[in-house]
């Protein structure tokens, strides 16, 4: 348990059944209660993932691949809410970048990406939210270069229905489609995708998109909304 008193604002851990913590409006305490495990499909779906990237990180990869790793961990950061670069470990990159492409159903990447960069997208739009066909409209940018690349994909992520004075929304987001590029028949915009969750008219949905690219870029994120007609 950290606590910094007085003069300190910095409040975090337990120690009995007191939990330290902090927020935006400072730091607190609260009671301490065991978090539920809900063990939806798609959590399960992420832990597997992660365990079996991982065992393949130490029991599969050469030692050549996981130096591809750390030489692209070490050169590529991850942006920050401020668009600050952190930069990450190289298992924790190739667990990164392949946990997405298992979920949209991509094959794996096990060899660094040799371009040093996340790759870049142009912003995607919610051109509609039907309530009654649970169902969304993404508009994307033709021209971009995961449209008609193979195994390339823009992965999109959606949260529940969110009360209409909602304006900001950290998570959490549900995998709820991959458009996926292609060299002969690339997707047209807008690709209409299921929504993970139900949702009624008015409410907003909030969306998060990456894009996945054949050599195992994950992009940052970009967030937008929409509501539900």
């Amino acid at each position: 348990m950290k606590f910094e008193p007085l003069l300190g604002t910095a409040l975090s851990g337990k120690l009995g059944g007191i939990v330290a913590s902090h927020n935006a409006g400072g730091s607190y305490f609260r009671a301490y209660s065991i978090p539920t495990n809900p063990g939806s499909v798609q959590q399960e779906i992420v832990r597997q993932a992660t365990a079996q990237l991982a065992n393949l990180w130490v029991n599969v990869l050469t030692a050549a691949q996981r130096d591809e790793w750390t030489a692209y961990s070490t050169a590529v950061g991850i942006p920050d809410a401020l668009g600050n670069p952190i930069f990450i470990p190289a298992m924790a990159m190739y667990v990164r970048s392949n946990v997405s492409r298992i979920q949209a159903g991509l094959p794996r990447v096990d060899s660094a990406p040799a371009i040093l960069d996340l790759g870049e997208f142009t912003a995607p739009t919610i051109d509609a939210v039907d309530a009654t066909a649970e169902d969304a409209d993404i508009g994307f940018e033709a021209t971009d270069a995961w449209v008609d690349e193979d195994d390339s994909a823009m992965l999109v992520y959606a949260s529940r229905g969110q009360n209409p004075t909602i304006n900001f929304f950290k998570g959490p987001y549900r995998f709820a489609a991959a458009i996926l590029g292609d060299s002969v028949t690339p997707p047209t915009s807008p690709a209409t995708i299921a929504l993970p969750f139900a949702v009624v008219a008015t409410q907003r949905v909030f969306f998060r998109f990456s894009v996945t690219r054949a050599d195992g870029r994950l992009s940052g994120s970009f967030r937008i909304r929409g509501t539900a007609a």
